[in-house]
């Protein structure tokens, strides 16, 4: 599987769910059954190379501010989310995590930003197709975000650092 067909997938299960990421993840999983199983677990490493790829402080503190808090679980649901809104975004966030203020203009912090079932779609579906738990991707877990820690509590640093989101999602 190529970096295209990964990301027409994002985009296609995304559109037929009307953006609602936990029916995205459900039209996921009944696309990625419809592949071999080495065409998921390239799909699952695909994922996994893009949510460690978000492992960003930067990042982290641009989800806290748009879910007025972010836990290291919350983090990683919001990273799921976040490749789930498709390439354009998810390089635009990773790339300036303030310019997601317009990449995500319709953000509602009620119902986005989270997207835990995505994570696990490749899972579900190699499990579906062979009766067997995915493999082991072979990638390294990091030990931590990469970027220098900074107060996520402190008002003056975040709008500092996010002059657009703070606009739209600060105190």
């Amino acid at each position: 599987m190529y970096e295209t067909d990964f990301w027409q997938l994002i985009d296609e299960t995304r559109d037929a769910a009307d953006g609602d990421p936990d029916d995205q993840a459900e039209a996921l999983v009944e696309r990625l059954v419809q592949l071999t199983p080495d065409d998921v677990i390239d799909f699952a490493r695909l994922f996994e190379a893009r949510f460690q790829r978000a492992y960003l402080t930067e990042l982290w503190g641009a989800a806290y501010l748009m879910l007025d808090g972010a836990s290291e679980d919350t983090f990683d649901y919001f990273r799921c989310w976040l490749i789930g809104q498709g390439r354009e975004v998810f390089e635009g966030a990773v790339h300036q995590p303030d310019a997601m203020a317009e990449l995500v203009a319709d953000f509602d912090e009620e119902e986005d930003g989270e997207a835990e079932d995505l994570g696990y779609a490749a899972d579900e579906a190699y499990e579906q197709l062979t009766g067997l738990p995915l493999p082991d991707l072979g990638l390294e877990q990091p030990a931590g975000p990469e970027g220098e820690p900074f107060d996520f509590d402190d008002p003056g640093e975040m709008a500092k650092r996010f002059p657009l989101l703070w606009e739209r999602f600060g105190e």
